[in-house]
């Protein structure tokens, strides 16, 4: 902070102009006062004069200390009245720029006494016109200043509440874009990562059918359907992202649901795994489309888990419905042979379990006493 900021906090360039017109009319004030009828200067005169260039710059300091130009003009006035002038001023200076009001009302007392002077008073007429002084001297500019100062603070409240609102709906806008990275995320991992681990089993099991031509050509179709399946989803999902405007009138594409479960658990089959499937009984009462999706994704993500590190392994799925909520429970054994290293981001069970909680429910997974894994998901429906 330099020397002006300092002294003059708050002063502005264009201020300069208009503190010196009030400087240059004060001075003619006093001029006019001490100059006599027939053209010569009151006895007084280096006094007064004095005393005004004293207050004028005191002034410059009104910002940080107003009190203090206050008090010197007080004295002043009370000694010479001609320089009762400078009470107008920093009046309207302890009104603007001072915060305590205890400190105003110690500087109003002061500046009555200083021009009301009660030891000269003699009549009522001449109290009246003291108290009249008063008003306009005192009460007037500090009013002023009061209230400029109420108006400056208001503003300055104002500002200060524009830029919090601008700064949270950076925030706001800045969480959306976040969330809506981490639902694009989670979706291309849901769709695009499941049918690639399929194709990963299924180049395993080519592996393992070399002696069979059928096999392996059977395997090698569903790979090239699993392939090319993966890659209209990525280029719907690309599409999408790329797109300048949303088309709001535009119709959704199908969501996968309970229906499409056993479609799901026969592509794992295809695949090479041993799925059992037990889905709802028949008759019951249907779900919402978001739970069906959220169990669709459920036990995608758990055969994708299940045969990425327990290959081999039986796995059972499990689609319950009760009262008021949905089972979805996916159990594979220990690996029957040693897992083949895939990479993977470890996020599919977090994703599952972010899902899963903003529809309200709970999901449970984790190791197993005879060495294989567990997924439990209770949905409410």
């Amino acid at each position: 902070m330099g020397l002006r900021e300092r002294v003059w906090p708050g002063l502005r360039a264009r201020s300069v102009g208009f503190e010196a017109l009030i400087a240059l009319l004060s001075t003619a004030t006093v001029v006019v006062g001490v100059v006599t009828p027939e053209a010569r200067l009151a006895p007084d005169a280096v006094l007064v004069v004095g005393g005004l260039l004293l207050v004028l710059t005191l002034l410059l300091f009104r910002r940080s200390a107003p009190m203090v130009p206050f008090v010197v003009s007080a004295a002043l006035g009370a000694l010479v009245p001609a320089l009762t002038v400078g009470l107008l001023l920093t009046a309207y200076a302890v009104g603007r720029y001072e915060r305590r009001w205890p400190v105003r009302i110690v500087a109003g007392v002061l500046g009555t006494v200083a021009l009301v002077q009660p030891w000269t008073i003699g009549t009522a007429n001449e109290a009246v016109g003291a108290l009249g002084g008063v008003a306009i001297a005192l009460v007037l500019p500090a009013a002023v200043g009061i209230w400029q100062r109420t108006r400056a603070l208001l503003l300055e409240a104002l500002r200060d509440r524009a830029v919090r609102a601008e700064t949270e709906r950076e925030l706001l806008a800045r969480e959306a874009v976040v969330s809506e990275r981490t639902r694009i995320a989670r979706e291309m991992h849901d769709a695009v990562g499941h049918r690639v681990s399929l194709m990963v089993l299924q180049a395993g099991a080519i592996e393992v059918a070399a002696g069979d031509p059928e096999r392996v050509e059977q395997l090698a179709g569903q790979v090239q359907t699993a392939g090319r399946q993966a890659l209209e989803e990525l280029r719907q999902m690309v599409g999408v992202l790329r797109a300048e405007e949303v088309d709001e009138a535009a119709p959704l594409g199908p969501q996968p649901g309970l229906a499409d479960l056993p479609r799901l658990v026969g592509s794992a089959r295809e695949a090479g795994m041993a799925v059992a499937w037990t889905g709802p009984a028949e008759g019951t009462a249907p779900v919402d489309p978001v739970v069906g999706r959220a169990a669709y994704r459920i036990v995608q993500e758990a055969l994708t888990n299940a045969g990425r590190h327990a290959p081999d392994a039986p796995v059972r799925v499990c689609v319950e419905r009760r009262p008021g909520e949905l089972c979805v429970r996916v159990v594979n054994g220990p690996p029957a042979r040693t897992p083949t290293a895939v990479p993977g981001g470890g996020f599919g069970l977090v994703g599952l379990g972010e899902r899963v909680r903003t529809l309200g429910g709970r999901l449970t997974a984790g190791p197993r006493l005879d060495g294989g894994f567990g997924v439990e998901a209770v949905l409410p429906a």
